[in-house]
């Protein structure tokens, strides 16, 4: 391994050390507190790593992996987003009757397998990449086994993405058989030297994204998602809105760039009809939920078909576009789901709509951030999630597909609903329903607090003034 390799690997190198290391920790007997402080340290140092392969990007590890601007950034945001669910899992963990220690060396695997996603370039390491990712999500989704909606979700986790997992293989192993390659520039030039796309590829194309699909919850692959987030333990559901999910749209859409799938009308056509459909089934399914997990679950599906439409039309400023919508997105959704976490008790999570009611009166703060997350997500101006509507808006109609972008607009106005809904039952001034203080550990309990204090102020800066995030995007690019 050269000294180049070594530097574009070393996040890679770090989350799969930082296993072992937790692992060792383990075997030793040291405490929940030391473990968690350790895991939250190395997170923070994996995170400091990706600035090491700055300065060789682009760079390529033939022939399955590929670092460059784009690659590098979503790699920094998974692990990000895996250190925010670190901070939030010691005081919801803590209190529960199952050993929480296990729970830090899945949660680097599974940022692992996000991140060898995110900077794949064949279908071996794509596979690889989602194999570690989903067997370390499989145990986090089921950790709380004394709850049975928990081991229920965990179930049907496994099962539909054993089923995924099928389809993908089976259309790869199709591509494979028209194209001879399993790497993604190589089938690009191959699909360059013909005329007409072969069938036999279309059916593979069709199947592998039926697995992708189901990973990023999409229609019509979206009917898992509501069952999962609201089983799952707050912070592995924050994890999988967020990490899980954004690996697999930066390899499908490096694939795709790849392969110029953009210049298929029939792929183009099918593309435009899953973002339809999610956008518009994503915001009416959410309307009449009452658990704020559910409701979360739906919404992110309107919001990666809100992402497709800047995917599809493949333009200048689709990668900016992309990029900062994902920026804002996983921000504003950790800091929602850390609100979740954060009023969670012993026996059930703050899921129900209900446990919300007068919360400004009762914890003011924490309001305040759970109303700033929801206003992004809604896309109100003056937030991150405005900005990031409107940059994905305008890749949109500078693609031409102003059918799209019309959709994106009307099922924005139908999520208000929702949104407005959870925020005005937190001000309202009725009697509020019995929220139990976190009383133990108050140290970790405040830096929780003051983590997700951060994240409403990055949300309104990026809302206020995006320009020097908007400079730095620009600078990506994809080999």
């Amino acid at each position: 391994m050269s000294a180049s390799d070594f530097y574009a690997l070393s996040p890679l190198l770090l989350l799969a050390g930082s296993s072992v290391l937790i692992m060792l920790l383990i075997a030793v007997r040291l405490s929940h507190r030391i473990i968690q402080i350790s895991s939250l340290l190395l997170f923070a140092i994996s995170l400091y790593s990706t600035v090491f392969t700055a300065d060789i990007l682009p760079y390529r590890i033939p022939p399955l992996l590929i670092f460059d601007g784009f690659s590098s950034f979503i790699t920094a945001l998974i692990i990000f987003s895996s250190l925010v669910v670190n901070i939030l899992s010691y005081v919801y963990f803590d209190e529960k009757e199952e050993s929480p220690k296990e729970y830090y060396v899945l949660l680097f695997l599974c940022t692992l397998g996000s991140c060898v996603l995110a900077i794949s370039n064949h279908f071996v390491s794509l596979f690889l990449g989602l194999e570690i990712l989903t067997v370390g999500l499989y145990a986090l989704i089921a950790y709380l086994r004394g709850r049975n909606h928990s081991i229920e979700a965990g179930v049907k986790y496994l099962v539909l993405a054993a089923f995924s997992s099928a389809f993908l293989l089976f259309g790869m192993a199709l591509i494979y058989l028209e194209t001879g390659t399993m790497n993604f520039s190589e089938i690009g030039e191959r699909l360059r030297t013909v005329d007409n796309i072969p069938v036999i590829f279309i059916t593979g194309l069709g199947m592998m994204l039926v697995g992708v699909g189901f990973k990023l919850a999409i229609f019509p692959f979206h009917m898992w998602t509501a069952d999962i987030y609201q089983g799952s333990p707050a912070p592995v559901t924050a994890f999988i809105a967020t990490a899980s999910k954004g690996g697999m749209f930066a390899v499908l859409f490096r694939f795709f760039a790849s392969i110029q799938g953009f210049n298929f009308p029939e792929i183009i056509t099918i593309l435009s009809v899953v973002a339809i459909a999610s956008m518009l089934v994503g915001n009416l399914l959410a309307l009449r939920q009452n658990n704020v997990k559910r409701i979360l679950a739906y919404s992110s599906i309107a919001h990666f078909g809100y992402l497709f439409v800047a995917f599809i039309p493949r333009n200048a400023i689709s990668l900016e576009a992309i990029s900062f919508y994902l920026l804002s997105y996983f921000i504003t959704t950790l800091t929602a789901f850390g609100i979740v976490t954060l009023l969670s008790v012993r026996e059930t999570d703050a899921e129900d709509i209900g446990r919300y009611k007068a919360l400004f009166w009762q914890h003011p703060i924490l309001a305040c951030v759970l109303t700033a997350s929801m206003l992004s997500l809604a896309g109100i101006p003056l937030t991150a999630g405005f900005i990031g509507k409107f940059y994905v808006l305008a890749a949109g109609l500078q693609g031409g597909f102003w059918l799209l972008a019309i959709i994106l607009v009307l099922s924005s106005v139908i999520g208000l609903y929702y949104y407005l809904r959870i925020i005005t039952i937190m001000f309202s001034k009725e009697e509020h329903a019995e929220i139990i203080e976190k009383k133990a550990h108050p140290g970790f309990y405040v830096a929780s607090s003051a983590a997700l204090v951060i994240l409403t102020f990055v949300i309104l800066l990026l809302g206020i003034y995006p320009d020097a995030v908007i400079k730095l995007l620009g600078g990506f690019s994809m080999s």
